[in-house]
Parts: C-alpha cells; sequence; structure tokens
C-alpha cells in the first residue's frame, strides 16, 4: 500500500456561510492530495503530461461525515490500495481533523491516456516501478 498525507489549513474563502467548508471544494483537496501522492514519488503532473500523457478524472466518490470548519487543519490522507493495472488508476482519500476524526472518505479514479489520441494507455513504467517497491514490502 501507497500511503501520503498532507497537511491543508481551512481558510475563510473555503466556508459556506454555516462556517462549513463548502461541499464542492473537497474534489480539490483530493486533488491536492493525489498531486503530493504523485509529487512524493519524484513526480509531477507537469512530469507525466511532459511524457504525451494525461490524466483526466473519469470517476469521484465521496462520503461526508462530518464538517470541516474555518480554520481547521486537516490532513488528507491518499493511499493506494492496490498497484495501478493497465490504463487506470484509482487513489482513496481520508480526511481528518486535529483531533483525529474522520471528516470525510471516497475514491478518485483517472484514467491515463496519450494526450494527441486520447487513448488509453498503460501507466508510464517509470511511475509503475517507483509505486511496485510499496506493495512488494506488503507481500514478503
Amino acid at each position: 500500500m501507497y500511503i501520503t498525507e498532507t497537511n491543508i489549513r481551512i481558510h475563510y474563502a473555503l466556508t459556506d456561510q454555516m462556517g462549513f467548508v463548502y461541499y464542492g471544494n473537497y474534489a480539490q483537496f483530493y486533488e491536492i492530495g493525489r498531486t503530493e501522492a504523485i509529487r512524493k514519488l519524484g513526480y509531477t503532473y507537469k512530469d507525466i503530461e511532459a511524457m504525451g500523457i494525461i490524466m483526466p478524472v473519469v470517476e469521484t466518490q465521496c462520503s461526508f461525515i462530518r464538517p470541516a470548519k474555518y480554520d481547521d487543519l486537516i490532513t488528507v490522507k491518499t493511499f493506494l490500495q492496490t498497484l495501478p493495472k493497465e490504463h487506470s488508476i484509482t487513489f482513496n482519500t481520508e480526511i481528518f481533523n486535529e483531533a483525529n476524526k474522520l471528516l470525510n472518505k471516497g475514491t478518485t479514479t483517472l484514467f491515463f491516456l496519450e494526450a494527441h489520441t486520447m487513448k488509453k494507455i498503460n501507466m508510464p513504467k517509470a511511475l509503475e516501478e517507483k509505486l511496485i517497491r510499496f506493495f512488494e514490502r506488503a507481500l514478503n
């Protein structure tokens, strides 16, 4: 399993009239978590795009458990439960507050596409090689 954590301070513009994080902003938190998870492997989306590969979101699921509020420091835990196969990758996300209470959880699936043809392609070998070591440890 590959797991990363990213902290985000909730600023006022992210909240609604009730003082809760507006529900639409959770997709941004998921994206920040995914971006940082890939960065910790030594890549950025910009690097992947330079390879001629794009990664559109094709499915997302989000469950709201309790609200995040203005000035909360949240932890976005992003993880891959299984080694991605072929043309898709699914990130799991859990968001916690400072009291370590679960606020939100969900999944996001992206496809690897060749940018010019929009055809599905396998995950780049270089990225797979970085990820595989996390899953080999679990098998040993």
